[in-house]
């Protein structure tokens, strides 16, 4: 395909389109599309509020969104917008938005209600109740001693209750139900067919305050006190708290799925294009939700340009990284001495002399493997630890290496030999591999400002400075 002649230009008041006078003017041209300011403000606000560290001005800010959009471009070319991966992570993305917003509030409410009515008839015309209790565990095929013991406990506990013990701080003592023991034995608020029948039936012939005698269910012993009891709470009361409840458990995302699936059934389109249309017509209305939207696309894809054309091609190119660092070595150059290799600590020194002698037969990036492979494959009999070590980080390492003497780390008693191998790096590292992760990184940034230099020259870029320069002044 021929390219045109592509060139960033800066153009003056007098070059801006006819658009620019309108309420959202245009403040750039990016290969033939317009970006209006409302969509320059959306990208450059969210990037830029108060608890960003590098704050830009919005000068600043216009080449990083060109740039931004360059890319976005470049993927759209390179068709990355059709691959089947990348239309369902940005369905998946789009969705979580827009699926919320086909729920009319009326199907909230009544699911709200639904749900009242629900908690009404597992009342059964019966109120709520707070009960507390001491419990005596007694086990299922308890022995006539275990069971002698537990009623002599529950029956003592019950004697000192009646000589005026206070029921909350004896639970916190004596209660085997720890985890309600903690509040003094409060149960919480339940209704009918939540506990075990012969507790619940008695609680619910009991008055507010009342301390029944020691009662015998199918797990023990228990000592109940009912806190207090009260009628369902209304409607609009407890609406809220149902609310946030169904909604915690996914009420709007089955809502919108029956919802959807209705509407695709009535239609005779798919899901998906259910969802394409209601994103559309949704942003149209809404501009926030419209950029929304926009930054997930153009996020996207900008992801897999970089990922596809730079970052994965650059991690991989060895002999590029090598040369890189070859080239830029001052760039890495240490502060302090370090050390490249691994520090050992063995059960024996015996152990320790077979593993430094079967390490040196192997290049560094396989001592890990051969470790766990050939040392500690049933049992760990040597501990390993690879990286580059700088002096002053690793008291083992400073004492074994560099001579350092105070603060000497002694091997722990299960291995107490300890030993090095690798190498002494004064200056700085031997090869890139000793800053891998930074060289890599360094060489990425390097290659990703090489594509954005070609972009700028496939792509013709113009920009309108003074409907830019009211960006956020209106």
């Amino acid at each position: 395909m021929k390219r045109l002649l592509y060139i960033f230009s800066m153009f003056c008041a007098a070059s801006a389109p006819l658009a620019a006078q309108s309420e959202d003017p245009i403040v750039m041209r990016i290969n033939g599309k317009d970006v209006t300011r409302s969509e320059f403000e959306y990208n450059y606000n969210k990037n830029n509020t108060d608890g960003v560290i590098d704050k830009k001005t919005v000068d600043e800010y216009v080449d990083l969104f060109i740039n931004y959009k360059l890319k976005v471009e470049a993927a759209l070319d390179a068709r990355f917008d059709t691959l089947t991966s990348y239309q369902q992570e940005f369905r998946s993305y789009r969705d979580q938005q827009i699926r919320p917003l086909l729920v009319p509030a009326e199907a909230e409410e009544a699911e709200v209600t639904k749900y009242y009515q629900q908690m009404l008839d597992q009342l059964e015309g019966k109120q709520l109740l707070q009960p507390a209790h001491i419990f005596v565990h007694l086990p299922q095929q308890a022995t006539a001693e275990q069971q002698a013991a537990a009623k002599a406990r529950i029956d003592s506990i019950y004697a000192v209750l009646q000589g005026g013990a206070d029921f909350a701080q004896l639970a916190m003592k004596a209660s085997e139900d720890h985890g309600t023991a903690r509040q003094g034995g409060i149960i919480g608020w339940i209704g009918p067919k939540q506990l075990l029948k012969e507790i619940e039936d008695k609680l619910y012939a009991m008055e507010v305050n009342e301390v029944a005698q020691p009662l015998q269910s199918t797990v023990g012993w228990h000592i109940l006190k009912l806190m207090d009891k009260k009628p369902l709470e209304p409607l609009d009361t407890l609406a809220p708290r149902i609310r946030q409840f169904l909604e915690a458990r996914g009420m709007k995302d089955k809502l919108a799925t029956n919802i959807v699936d209705s509407m695709a059934a009535g239609s005779g389109r798919s899901v998906d294009e259910i969802m394409d249309a209601e994103a559309e017509r949704l942003a149209a209305q809404d501009d926030e939700l419209k950029y929304l939207i926009q930054e997930y696309h153009d996020g996207l894809l900008l992801y897999e340009i970089c990922q596809r054309t730079v970052w994965e091609p650059a991690a991989k190119d060895t002999a590029a990284l090598e040369s890189f660092f070859k080239a830029n070595k001052k760039n890495y150059a240490y502060a302090k001495p370090h050390y490249s290799g691994a520090l050992l600590q063995a059960i024996n020194p015996k152990v320790l002399k077979q593993v430094k002698k079967t390490l040196k037969r192997y290049d560094e990036d396989r001592w890990a493997g051969v470790v766990k492979s050939q040392f500690n494959k049933d049992s760990v009999v040597v501990r390993f630890e690879r990286r580059n070590f700088e002096q002053g980080e690793n008291a083992m390492v400073d004492s074994l290496v560099f001579g350092v003497k105070k603060g000497k780390t002694r091997p722990s008693q299960k291995y107490p030999a300890a030993g090095v191998i690798g190498r002494k790096l004064k200056k700085g590292p031997q090869y890139w591999t000793d800053v891998n992760s930074q060289v890599v990184t360094d060489y990425q940034a390097l290659k990703e400002k090489e594509f954005v230099d070609e972009l700028r020259r496939r792509y013709k870029v113009e920009v309108f400075k003074q409907a830019l320069a009211t960006v956020n002044k209106h």
